[in-house]
């Protein structure tokens, strides 16, 4: 919603593009059998473009608005998504434009209670967290997008009808220019929360929906507090309930209020009571100077997924697979590790590198990421908004004591988005390797970064196949170097990373550790190997190497082997 006289897309900082219906080939009646269909261009389907285009795969991608989603909405992009932009090419505009942070600090009825401090080891290519408004997110990556000749951005094109077939998938679409059909061999429903195409197939999420109710409400205001995330519980200006505040570009200021017990919805969302409640959480923190308003909306905490994020030849990315709280960030983040998890599976099946039963792996990876999210989530929502009188009471008791003592001021912490850990995945099989480390990474969690010498990164150099690290004194022995050319002819875009090494290796990248940083990152001695799949996270660890097992880690990452 806008103040009274604006309309929909009068923005105090954003000017909303127009994207006019195009006419396109199928309206002429020539039949085109598309690789991939993806429903939906916001964040999550440009992505998904994104991520299939850097394999090479076309894909259309259509949406029925005819410009950016209206306000900030999602505003806050985690370290992991950083690394996923930088791989599909989009990163430069996100890091230019969005102010990057660590801390957080937590209140109780004005006073401090706990400190935020996010991990940021010095080797890190980024910061753990970035806030953007989504207009900007959105904006960015259809630059990217329109850069891309493999990728066929169709607006005001509606999703009206679908037909999944044995071997293919057939869409009916309407438009200004025309109602048409399209035909794919995937799709991807990236059509958000309401998605029209879980309707159509008659899916639902599962799950619970919590009763509390919060307000966003983007203002412009010039305050020199610096890129943070604050909690204020039971602040004076919204008494009995909570208020979070977040600093984005161009002096715009995201406001979430906790609505009271009993407060009508109705009222809630009348400008003037708007006005009233922003101005007196503003002079919490002692904000006297004039603010604007710029839009808002209203939000309730769910946990909902679907049971299945795959049906058939139709893939479920982002809000249509799964609906999670926004408290400690994690509904944009886990879409796009969606998107990157399928696109390059996708990527590689298409291409024929990978069998098509690697994609049955996505359902399991990704509902297991949301149900990790669940649990995490549902600890932060019952803390901000208690469901019951008994929660109520433990929350106040909570932050009661914490205005003296340490042990309760953990509760107040959202519980910042953390990368999955596909431990548990088909994907790794040998999770047990694990016992033979003393430190480092687990099997199925994300690489870390280092960075080198020259300023570069360790995963800069990282492929998007598998990618090997080799940890080594001097040059690889025979039965190393042989390994690794196995791995090269199982999969032509393996790259393998020599670290250590005094030597070298033809096919082979030897990246100096001269002050031990990426073994002790990686809790790695001479003759420990690792195989990260194209995403980074670690399919398996050894502490020498067992060629047997790595091969098959390696085939089974490529589908062309059963778990």
């Amino acid at each position: 919603m806008r103040p009274a006289g604006k309309g929909p897309l009068d923005s105090l900082y954003f000017n909303y593009p127009n994207f006019p219906a195009r006419h396109v080939p199928e309206l002429d009646g020539i039949a085109v059998r598309h690789p991939v269909v993806i429903v939906g261009a916001g964040p999550i389907g440009m992505t998904g473009a994104l991520v299939l285009a850097r394999y090479g795969i076309r894909s259309v991608l259509i949406d029925r608005k005819d410009t950016f989603n209206d306000g900030s909405r999602a505003i806050c992009l985690a370290r992991p998504s950083m690394h996923i932009l930088e791989r599909i090419g989009a990163v430069a505009p996100f890091v230019e434009k969005a102010p990057g942070w660590r801390f957080g600090r937590s209140y109780y009825r004005g006073e401090q209670i706990f400190r935020l401090e996010m991990p940021d080891p010095p080797g890190e290519k980024y910061l753990p967290m970035y806030n953007l408004q989504q207009q900007y997110i959105e904006q960015f990556l259809h630059d990217a997008v329109s850069a891309c000749d493999l990728v066929d951005m169709r607006w005001q094109s509606e999703l009206v009808g679908i037909e999944c077939r044995a071997n293919s998938v057939s869409l009916g679409v309407s438009s200004p220019a025309g109602d048409y059909r399209l035909d794919a061999d995937y799709v991807l429903a990236a059509d958000g929360a309401r998605s029209p195409i879980r309707l159509m197939l008659g899916l639902r999420l599962k799950g619970e929906n919590y009763e509390g109710k919060y307000v966003i409400a983007d203002i412009r205001m010039d305050h020199d507090f610096p890129t943070e995330r604050r909690a204020f519980f039971e602040p004076s200006g919204n008494p009995g309930g909570t208020v979070l505040i977040h600093k984005q570009p161009d002096n715009i200021w995201r406001v979430d209020y906790q609505l009271r017990e009993g407060e009508s919805e109705e009222e809630a969302l009348r400008e003037e009571n708007i006005r009233a409640r922003v101005s007196a959480i503003l002079a919490d923190i002692g904000h006297e100077k004039p603010w604007e308003l710029e839009w808002w909306s209203i939000y309730s905490a769910n946990t909902l997924c679907l049971d299945d994020y795959r049906h058939g030849r139709v893939f479920f990315i982002g809000d249509s697979a799964h609906i999670v709280p926004i408290f400690g960030v994690r509904g944009l983040n886990n879409g796009l590790a969606d998107a990157d998890n399928l696109g390059w599976k996708l990527g590689l099946v298409l291409n024929g590198e990978a069998e098509d039963q690697l994609l049955d792996s996505y359902s399991p990876e990704r509902r297991g990421a949301t149900l990790e999210v669940f649990a995490n989530a549902t600890k932060s929502t019952r803390f901000m908004t208690p469901p019951t009188r008994g929660w109520r009471l433990a929350r106040e008791a909570a932050l009661s004591l914490s205005l003296k003592h340490d042990f309760p001021r953990g509760l107040a912490n959202p519980r910042q988005m953390q990368p999955y850990t596909y431990s548990e995945s088909p994907l790794t099989p040998y999770a047990d390797r694990d016992a033979d480390f003393a430190a480092g990474p687990i099997g199925g969690s994300a690489a870390p970064n280092a960075r080198l010498a020259d300023g570069t990164h360790l995963l800069d150099y990282a492929g998007n196949g598998m990618t090997a690290l080799l940890f080594c004194d001097g040059s690889p022995n025979y039965a190393q170097a042989a390994l690794l050319g196995q791995l090269g002819k199982l999969d032509q875009r393996f790259v393998p990373l020599l670290i250590r090494c005094q030597g070298s290796l033809p096919q082979a990248r030897a990246i100096s550790d001269e002050n031990g940083e990426i073994a002790r990152l990686f809790g790695a001695e001479p003759g420990a190997f690792y195989l990260l799949r194209p995403d980074l996270h670690i399919a398996g660890r050894w502490k020498a190497i067992v060629p047997g097992e790595i091969l098959r880690t390696a085939s089974i990452c490529l589908g062309r082997q059963m778990p």
